[in-house]
Parts: C-alpha cells; structure tokens; sequence
C-alpha cells in the first residue's frame, strides 16, 4: 500500500512542476515549438516514443499535460522499443512509467544485436533502425506521426558535429516527413527545451532514468558517441568564455545566405554551386 502512496506523489509531483515550477521553462518551450513549427495539426495520432531516457519520459509527461488543455484534438501512444535491453533496464523502463502514471505499450527487437559487431558508425546506424522500427509499429497502431525527445542542446551539438566531423552544414530538424513510409512524419516538440532544464526536473522529481545502455557503449564511449560528447564539452567551454555561443549556433541555420555559400543541395538534392549563375 505505501508503495501505491509512493507512485501517486511521484506522478503527482512531475505533473505539478510541470504546471508551476517548470512550467516556463519546459510547458511554456514545448507549446512554443508545437505551435512555431506546427507540429501538430488537428486529429493527428501521435506515437510518443520513450527511449527510457529523461527527456523521452520528460516528453511524455508534457503531452500529457497537453492533452489536459485539449485545445486540439489528437490522440497519443506512448510507445517503447525494447531492442534488447539488458532485464535490469527494461525493469527501470517500465518502473518509471508506472510511477509517472505513463500507459506505455512495449515491444520488441533486436536491434542491439545486430550492431553489435558494426564498426563504423554504429550509432547512426542503431539511430535509423530504431526510427524505421518505431515508424513502422507506428503506423501499425493508426497513427500518422511519431515523436522523438531530442532537445535544443541535442540541435546544436549535431550542427556542430555536421561541420566538424561531416563537413556540411545541416541541422537536425523540428519535423520531417519519412521517406520510406508514406503519409508517416517526425516531430521534435522538445527542440527549445534546454537540457539543463531537463535535468533539474529530473532531480526535482528524484528520478533515475536511463542512460545509453546499448552493448556498444556501456563500456566504454568512442566512435558516434565519443564525438558528440566532444562536441557537448566545447560548446560549454565557448559558451563559458563567450555568452552567446549556444544561441548563435541555433541561429545560424536559421540565417543562411545563400549568396555568400559556395555550393548547397536544394530540396531535392541537385547541387548547385555559386558559379551556375555567376
């Protein structure tokens, strides 16, 4: 019984900080990108995927509150993959989601293995089987969209990451229509959400989440993963010395000039370089 007791004030304590201590910082940003970007139209069914990270759970909870309001009608999933968590983790996934009230419906891959033994960029790859899976089951349960929890640090860093490590300019985007399955779109709506915010909710609530717990990278962090946390630490360290940076960095691809680039790809791909009209 105290552990029901327990359950209730964590789910209650989430949701009341997201409508009063947290509520500029997370309610206000999510509602801002939803309606900014129009992620959401009317009647949209909505697969939300929770990874078993914070943000993914933070994410959750904010649609849920969202729901509340009902100011649009649209129905939500809140659905997990597991693609081969060790038991331990999954237990801390589907204990989280019990005490966050969070109806979660799980099912199964094997992902993890299968990049197991991939040595150069198995976390991209892991990445985009992940999505196609999740697209997938997705669209088998009626819905039209799936949402992801990358956040405004997690747009940043892989910006940055496109110059320094892939030598173009690109950003991860707010929405994106699939490719490969028809009438299916991605929605960021935590893309002006800091982490650092996500954080202290987290701490707030005194929750554990999960981190990366794939085989490839519980050991030791190299490759995808060890970039990115390159990345994270020098743009805290130029945001340290030069308040702006972050901001700036967002910015930036919101503010290209297409006369002063050397070349770029329109939307279907052609390139076309500053000479063609010179």
């Amino acid at each position: 019984m105290e552990e029901n007791y327990e359950i209730v004030d964590i789910a209650k304590r989430a949701e009341d900080s997201i409508k009063k201590k947290f509520h500029k910082k997370l309610f206000s940003r999510f509602t801002k990108a939803i309606k900014e970007y129009e992620l959401i139209q009317p009647n949209d069914k909505i697969a939300v995927c929770i990874s078993g990270g914070k943000d993914s759970f933070l994410m959750a909870k904010l649609f849920q509150e969202l729901k509340r309001h009902n100011k649009i009608p649209f129905e939500i999933i809140f659905l997990v993959m597991d693609p081969g968590y060790k038991e331990e983790n999954r237990q801390l996934i589907e204990s989280n989601a019990k005490a966050l009230n969070i109806p979660v419906e799980i099912f199964e891959t094997d992902i993890f293995d299968s990049v197991l033994n991939i040595e150069k960029s198995p976390c991209y790859i892991c990445a985009r089987m992940r999505r196609g899976h999740l697209y997938h089951r997705a669209k088998d349960l009626g819905c039209n969209k799936i949402a992801l929890g990358h956040h405004y640090d997690d747009v940043i860093e892989t910006i940055v990451m496109g110059m320094l490590y892939g030598g173009q300019m690109q950003t991860m985007m707010p929405k994106l229509k699939s490719a490969n399955f028809e009438g299916m779109e991605l929605i960021r709506p935590m893309y002006l959400i800091r982490e650092e915010h996500v954080k202290a909710w987290r701490d707030y609530c005194g929750l554990k989440f999960l981190q990366c717990a794939c085989k490839f990278t519980e050991h030791q962090a190299k490759g995808d993963a060890g970039k990115r946390l390159k990345v994270k630490e020098l743009i805290r360290k130029l945001e340290s010395e030069d308040a702006g940076i972050e901001q700036n960095i967002f910015r930036s691809v919101e503010n290209v000039s297409l006369k002063t680039v050397i070349a770029y790809k329109d939307k279907d791909d052609v390139r076309h370089r500053f000479t063609d009209d010179y």
